[in-house]
């Protein structure tokens, strides 16, 4: 093992931890440090290990707004989750990138309390809350099937 599969490995797992407390880009992190072992392992074999993590990442990318999007559709009208999404982006910069996750729940929280009052707020913003946190495991599980590829790769390698 070099120093450069080391500093490769420590990206990695920061960007595992970035993926589940969103400071960080946690996917991209994940990819760069593939990037870098492949480029400095320079074998054909190592680009491949890279293009299959990429294309994990990918999915992964594309699955965790697919699914939960879909569920949430199904659970709560498009005004709240428009108000969701306004929520976030207020969020984001009264405390910035966790925000995000804190203005999300709250503006799907407000839209449905002045919708369907106090009673019928909770259950919406729950699932709101269940479309995240399923995102996060999406996300999650790709970039770990994407480290699995790439320590088979460097095991190989």
């Amino acid at each position: 093992m070099t120093g450069t599969d080391v500093i490769c490995g420590l990206l990695v797992v920061v960007g595992l931890f970035g993926i589940v407390v969103p400071v960080l880009p946690g996917t991209l992190l994940v990819l760069l440090g593939i990037l870098v072992w492949a480029s400095a392992d320079g074998s054909g074999a190592a680009w491949a290990v890279f293009a299959v993590a990429t294309a994990c990442l990918a999915v992964g990318a594309v699955v965790k707004y697919a699914v939960p999007g879909r569920r949430l559709r199904a659970a709560v009208p498009t005004s709240t989750l428009v108000v969701g999404g306004v929520g976030a982006v207020i969020g984001f910069f009264v405390i910035p990138v966790v925000g995000v996750l804190l203005g999300f729940p709250v503006g799907i929280y407000l839209a449905e309390r002045a919708r369907v009052g106090a009673a019928g707020a909770w259950p919406s913003t729950r699932e709101a809350l269940r479309a995240m946190g399923l995102s996060v495991l999406i996300e999650l599980a790709a970039a770990v099937v994407a480290v699995g590829v790439w320590v088979t790769g460097v095991v190989l390698t």
